[in-house]
Formats: C-alpha cells, sequence, structure tokens
C-alpha cells in the first residue's frame, strides 16, 4: 500500500507543482498556439525528463536525511528561517516577474525535446520540494524509500508534469500581441513559501 502511496503523492505533487503560470507553462502554451500542439508535448515531453531526473535526485537525498532524524530536525528549524525570509522576499522586495517570454533561438526550434530539457534546468525549485514534501509525507508513513517506490514515484513525477503541461498546451492560448506573463510570479511564490512555512511551523510545535 505504501509504494500505491508514492505513486498518488508523486502524481499530485507533481502536477500541483507545475500547475501555477510560470516560464515553462507559458512556453509550452505560446508554442502550441504557434507551431501547433504536437510540438508542445514535445517540448512537454522534455521537461517531464528534466524533472524525473531532478525528483530521482531530490528523493535519493530526502532518504538519506530520513535515516538520519537528528538532521531532519535540525534542517525543520532552518527550513523554516529560510521559508519565511522567501516569503517575505518574494511578497515584498523582489522586483515584478511580469516580463517578455524570450524569443526562441533559431537553432532549437527543430528539436522541441531539447528546448524543453534545457529550459526545465533553469528551474531547480524541484529538488527542494521533493525533499521537503517527501520527508514530511515520510514522517506521517505513507511515503517510502525503497528503491521500487521511489522510481514509481519519479515515474509520477513525470505523468503529473505532463498532465499539467498538457492542460496549458491544449486549452490556454495567448493573445498573439501579448508575449507577457500576466501574473506576478513572486506572488505566487511567496504564498506558497507561506503555506510551507505554516506547515513547517506546526510540525516542529507538534515535535517539542
Amino acid at each position: 500500500m505504501a509504494i500505491f502511496y508514492n505513486f498518488l503523492i508523486g502524481l499530485f505533487g507533481s502536477f500541483i507543482g507545475v500547475l501555477p503560470p510560470g516560464l515553462i507553462n507559458m512556453y509550452a502554451a505560446k508554442i502550441s498556439m504557434k507551431e501547433g500542439r504536437k510540438k508542445g508535448f514535445l517540448f512537454a515531453i522534455g521537461v517531464c525528463i528534466t524533472v524525473m531526473i531532478q525528483t530521482y535526485v531530490a528523493l535519493i537525498f530526502a532518504g538519506y536525511l530520513g535515516r538520519h532524524p537528528e538532521i531532519v530536525s535540525m534542517l525543520q528549524k532552518v527550513a523554516l528561517g529560510i521559508f519565511l525570509t522567501l516569503t517575505i522576499y518574494f511578497i515584498f522586495i523582489a522586483k515584478d516577474t511580469r516580463r517578455e517570454l524570450p524569443e526562441d533561438p533559431e537553432n532549437t526550434k527543430k528539436n522541441r525535446v531539447i528546448l524543453g530539457l534545457l529550459i526545465a534546468l533553469l528551474n531547480l525549485l524541484p529538488i527542494p520540494y521533493w525533499i521537503y514534501l517527501s520527508i514530511t509525507f515520510s514522517a506521517f508513513n505513507i511515503f517510502t524509500f525503497s528503491q521500487p517506490a521511489i522510481l514509481l514515484a519519479v515515474v509520477a513525477a513525470g505523468v503529473g508534469t505532463f498532465g499539467s503541461l498538457a492542460l496549458y498546451i491544449q486549452f490556454f492560448r495567448p493573445k498573439e500581441d501579448s508575449r507577457k506573463l500576466k501574473l506576478n510570479m513572486n506572488y505566487v511564490i511567496g504564498i506558497i513559501t507561506a503555506i510551507i512555512s505554516a506547515i513547517t511551523l506546526l510540525k516542529i510545535l507538534r515535535q517539542m
């Protein structure tokens, strides 16, 4: 049953994590609109490959931390301070991210899979995201770090990421005369880090 939980957490964790509009999602929608859904899905496949690699690295590291609870306890307190600082920074200090999407270099237009790989590499958030998520759920005995379970979670993360991007590719159509992100992603990140801060604080208080 635990391995099934790994699949569900990997699936829904990645789907929800990728769903907020950002550079990768808007890129997928833009490619779909200008070059067709097939190219958009090829781009999504490239993104998913990178995300799966990042997820695997994160879960291996999280498994090591899970075997050293004293380190986890210390990291939770450090993480709380980091997330609170990030919340303040992204909501009150960081510059507006509503900017133009960069044009594609000519040599990347022929291979959307490679473009997806490269664009996803710019986003390192999946690594700390999955370390935190997996350790949190493992504390409730609904995530396991056995090798088959990790691989299943990694596959599920790829499927969830693809599903989230597919929604943008299928239904989201940015206007031809507007290539700017309409949402300040700093606010989205700030809200997410605020929620994580609250969860982390509650967890620390329960352990006291």
